[in-house]
């Protein structure tokens, strides 16, 4: 009988491990519906862009004060964890504190550190509900974020104040155990800040104080695991997906486009014919119309969308009133490739939907209201390119469905025919010269 409350503790974690597995496994194959593409660069410098912009959130902290309380909860959730660690072990081997007697001295010292963070992260996060709830700040009333985006986000800071407290209740009620000299309760000292709630429970029965103790002790170890299994279908995904998609961004300067070869080689083609290959060429697919024509990158940047509408407060165009919110882009492209993702398990292979992600998901207004100025690029703190996303849809319309303004359509077939925007013939471009000398 002793050894149920670990059976039920292996078969939690068991189980927690597995639908995370099954769940990011999913996710992974989603990615990989994009194109492939050859990385180039060097590898210390993509290793650099992790180390600064994952895990240093560099670019957070062009905004100091919010970008301190974010590291505040982002350090919490990284080193607060190791705690857990502990308590997976206490679960597997029916002990309680095992890292008590490992530690010695070292051990009350890491605790009042955990303590410390965790009463952060709490304070942090009742500050960032309010902010996202009652502050009224544009990036967060959005409506981009109208629906279950805006309950994400508050969902996940409430289960992080109900960890945290969970956490300090623990502490203190095993506090007052060890203070009434309960059994199994090893003496620590005081902690930091539960220390100064021990005695809040200093009148309740031991078997009252047991019952809270493991409580909060099943309860936080359980929050963690519901909190594994929610990243998948959260935009707190980001947490992990930050480190391969800093690793993975484009090294090319800020800007530069990548050309397309075919179209380069037109243009050749047209300057010296006799390069041109003979015979019939295979045919050639412009741009993007749905999440299959993507590359995988730009898929992994959907998943590792944090939400955090920087990019979208600094888009030119979306500061003058117009549709696009390259937010909105981002998350669009997540949402269809989730339901691809579904359609795919559903049937074994993807079977036409009727939709694209062009028109039924982005709307052309959207696209066409793009400056391609990379200032949402530059703000993003995870290094996601919405930019390449929007350039490959634009370049379908245009491209594969001569989708453009008439006025466009005029100056595309000038380029294509007399290889200048002007419409006269090549041969008569220089005659403003010859008549100058007449």
């Amino acid at each position: 009988m002793n050894y149920i409350p670990q059976i039920i503790f292996l078969a939690l974690t068991g189980i927690a491990v597995w639908l995370f597995t099954k769940n990011i496994t999913r996710i992974r194959k989603n990615i990989f519906l994009g194109k492939p593409e050859e990385f180039k660069g060097d590898s210390k410098l993509r290793w650099r862009n992790v180390v600064l912009l994952a895990l240093g959130q560099r670019k957070m902290f062009s905004k100091p004060f919010v970008a301190v309380m974010h590291f505040i909860i982002y350090a919490g959730f990284i080193i607060i964890n190791i705690e857990v660690l502990e308590i997976i072990l206490d679960g597997l081997f029916g002990t309680h504190r095992l890292f008590l007697g490992l530690l010695g001295g070292l051990y009350a010292f890491a605790i009042n550190f955990f303590e410390i963070l965790a009463f952060g992260v709490l304070a942090v996060c009742v500050v960032f509900l309010a902010r996202r709830n009652i502050a009224n700040i544009k990036r967060f009333m959005s409506k981009d974020l109208n629906g279950w985006a805006r309950s994400d986000a508050n969902y996940i800071l409430i289960a992080e104040i109900v960890l945290m407290s969970l956490f300090l209740i623990m502490n203190a009620t095993d506090r007052a155990l060890q203070l009434q000299g309960s059994e199994h309760y090893h003496q620590t000292g005081n902690f930091v800040i539960s220390g100064f709630l021990a005695p809040l429970f200093e009148n309740f029965s031991t078997t009252t104080l047991i019952f809270i103790e493991r409580s909060c002790w099943w309860l936080h170890i359980a929050g963690i695991f519901v909190f594994l299994n929610y990243l998948p279908y959260s935009k707190h995904l980001h947490v992990i997906l930050a480190f391969p998609n800093s690793y993975y961004g484009r090294l090319l300067p800020k800007g530069e486009m990548e050309n397309m070869v075919s179209v380069q080689n037109e243009v050749k083609y047209m300057m010296q014919p006799e390069l041109a290959p003979t015979g019939e060429q295979a045919s050639v697919k412009f741009g993007a119309k749905d999440v299959f024509d993507l590359k995988w990158t730009s898929l992994m940047g959907a998943y590792a969308c944090t939400e955090c509408g920087r990019c979208s407060a600094a888009c030119p165009a979306n500061i003058t009133g117009k549709l696009l919110s390259p937010r909105k882009i981002m998350m669009d492209t997540r949402d269809r490739l989730q339901e691809v993702g579904k359609n795919i398990e559903k049937n074994g292979s993807f079977v036409d939907d009727g939709k694209k992600l062009v028109n039924d998901f982005i709307t052309v207004e959207e696209l066409r209201a793009c400056t391609t100025c990379n200032a949402c690029v530059e703000e993003c703190p995870v290094s996601i390119n919405p930019l390449e996303i929007i350039t490959e849809l634009r370049r379908s319309l245009i491209m594969e469905d001569s989708n453009a303004p008439q006025d466009w359509n005029g100056m595309f077939t000038n380029i294509e025919t007399n290889f200048a925007p002007w419409k006269m013939s090549p041969d008569d471009r220089d005659k403003w010269a010859v008549e100058m000398e007449a």
